[in-house]
């Protein structure tokens, strides 16, 4: 379970704080604030068992076969992935190859040519 009988004690503690305040500004017998606040006391501790167990519930990892094959299905996808990458930059290398190349290719005053060119128009 999450948590421990001690935050229900706590939570006992001030619904009897919380509750003794109300019905004292009622001001009815000093008896009768009291068996309200007490009870309402008990109705808290145990009322915050379920809340614990409730808590637990959300905050529960199972450990079985189901997550292991979440993460074997999320794995191959990230292996398909790699090699979707892996030839995307096969590409890319072999592109930035050949138009280096073509760069070494031509000559400095070829290039300069081609760029005044362009300037004028």
């Amino acid at each position: 379970m999450y948590g421990s009988i001690f935050l229900n004690c706590w939570g006992s503690l001030i619904t009897f704080s919380i509750t003794f305040a109300i019905m004292y500004q009622v001001s009815i017998f000093p008896s009768q604030i009291l068996l309200v606040s007490f009870f309402a006391a008990l109705a808290a501790f145990i009322l915050l068992f379920a809340v614990r167990y409730l808590i637990g519930y959300i905050l529960y990892t199972p450990d079985d076969g189901l997550f292991e094959e979440f993460i074997e299905g999320t794995d191959e996808n990230n292996s398909v992935q790699e090699e979707e990458d892996e030839i995307l930059e096969r590409d890319t290398n072999s592109l930035n190859q050949s138009s280096k190349m073509e760069f070494q290719d031509e000559s400095s005053e070829e290039i300069a040519k081609l760029v005044r060119s362009m300037l004028s128009e």
